[in-house]
């Protein structure tokens, strides 16, 4: 059998002149055959990715011309076909998220309830709605043809006294202080469905450069109309506002505990300024 000169025999050394057979390199059929591996593996995702982009159903047998059906493609269109529900960009399943518990929809977290814990769960409290302006039409807590003395609602041991002439809300201090707090009301001069205030020497109760005071009547229809007031329903129970028969929306309030005629104000500091119990007269 001859010897094989490509290979040195293992009982010889280099010396006796062996040279390696270089007219091919080594493992050059390894290499073709992974190429062909390679090149056959493209094909085929190639191929799975074109009949992928096809609408289902639509695929036929290039032979024949006939659809092929699940079986037929070895169930490689419904194993590559995303299901109806899994998410469109794969980004769940990628980041090591199962499809049903990947975040919702911008429509389904809209949808979905906050939980009760959520700040933003928590119901606001809305501003309070302003109170109306008080109502027109006569209160029945004022009444007339009696004595009466008038007290504030945010400072009930005050009450209306007449002072040097003027008309402020001061404690009660004798018995000449509850005199000078003690009025007859009476129709009003001016408006007989409102009320005027009469004091034990004759005069009235009216405003003047809107500021209350005690004056004797001069017989005037100014006199008459300053010296009228409508009582009108506080927000407090049992408490009237009194508004002036010749500037409606002005109505009598306490300020710096002296009794004058302001505009309304949409305030609960004027709407207590302006709300007075009528109880009975102090004398």
């Amino acid at each position: 059998m001859p010897r094989e000169k490509s290979r040195p025999p293992r009982e010889e050394p280099w010396e006796n002149g062996w040279a390696p057979d270089t007219s091919r390199a080594p493992g050059t059929r390894r290499l073709w055959l992974a190429g062909a591996l390679a090149v056959a593996t493209v094909a085929a995702c190639v191929t799975a990715i074109a009949l992928n982009d096809e609408p289902a159903g639509e695929a036929t047998d290039a032979r024949g011309g006939k659809a092929l059906s699940d079986d037929e493609t070895g169930g490689l269109l419904s194993f590559a076909t995303p299901s109806a529900d899994a998410s469109p960009s794969g980004g769940a399943e990628k980041g090591g998220m199962r499809p049903e518990t990947a975040s919702p929809s911008a429509g389904e977290r809209s949808a979905s309830p906050r939980p009760q814990g959520s700040p933003s769960a928590r119901t606001s409290p809305s501003a309070p709605a302003p109170a109306p302006a008080p109502d027109k039409k006569p209160s029945a807590s004022a009444p007339a043809s009696a004595d009466r003395s008038v007290s504030s609602v945010n400072y009930p041991d005050r009450y209306w006294h007449i002072g040097d002439g003027l008309v402020r809300l001061d404690p009660v201090r004798g018995s000449e202080s509850r005199q000078d707090s003690t009025f007859t009301v009476v129709k009003g001069l001016a408006d007989s469905a409102c009320y005027s205030f009469a004091t034990a020497d004759g005069t009235y109760l009216r405003h003047r450069d809107f500021v209350l005071r005690s004056e004797r009547s001069d017989g005037s229809s100014l006199f008459r109309q300053d010296a009228t007031f409508c009582a009108r329903t506080s927000p407090y129970s049992g408490a009237v506002m009194l508004e002036s028969v010749n500037y409606p929306g002005r109505y009598l309030r306490h300020q710096n505990f002296r009794i004058r005629l302001d505009p309304y104000q949409d305030t609960d500091l004027f709407r207590m300024d302006a709300s007075f119990f009528l109880v009975a007269g102090l004398d």
